[in-house]
């Protein structure tokens, strides 16, 4: 469930909020005038959450990439060009 705060606990509970993020790896949402504001998390969830986009990112070209080509390759032939490539 989303933590939901307003703003003005940055201020007032900043080391609650901390903590929170910290412990869980969740976000907490921070309102403005009943609005959504802005968004707190720890650095690792961040950097957890950018890897995982780009992880996408690259999937996607992939198979975007593969339905432009007949080329099909066996997990052998894979493998054996990344052993390849890992020693030079």
């Amino acid at each position: 469930m989303n933590k939901i705060r307003p703003v003005s606990d940055l201020y007032s509970c900043f080391d609650d909020i901390s903590r929170m993020v910290h412990e869980t790896q969740d976000p907490v949402f921070l309102t403005k005038d009943g609005y959504g504001d802005m968004v707190v998390m720890s650095m690792e969830a961040y950097e957890n959450l950018k890897f995982e986009g780009e992880v996408y990112f690259k999937l996607k070209e992939a198979e975007e990439q593969a339905a432009k080509s007949n080329r099909c390759f066996s997990t052998q032939e894979v493998f054996q060009q990344l052993m390849e490539t890992i020693q030079v």
